[in-house]
C-alpha cells in the first residue's frame, strides 16, 4: 500500500490544535471591506474551529497532520 499524500493546499490553510481539533480562518475578509462595519472586520480576524460535519473529509486530505 503506497503513502498518501497530504493536501499542500489544505495542510497551508489548517492548523491542528493540542485537543486535535481543526483551526481556520474565516473568509469575506480579503475585499470589498467598505461595506463592512468594524465591528465585522474584527470579529472576522479570529481564527475559528473546522464544523463537526466537515471532520471526516478534513482527516482524509489531512492524514498525517
Amino acid at each position: 500500500m503506497p503513502k498518501m499524500k497530504t493536501s499542500k493546499s489544505a495542510a497551508k490553510r489548517f492548523k491542528v490544535t493540542g485537543t486535535g481539533k481543526l483551526k481556520r480562518n474565516k473568509a469575506y475578509k480579503r475585499h470589498i471591506l467598505t461595506k463592512k462595519t468594524r465591528k465585522t472586520k474584527r470579529n472576522l480576524r479570529k481564527p475559528a474551529m473546522v464544523d463537526a460535519t466537515n471532520i471526516k473529509t478534513m482527516k482524509k486530505i489531512l492524514p498525517y497532520i
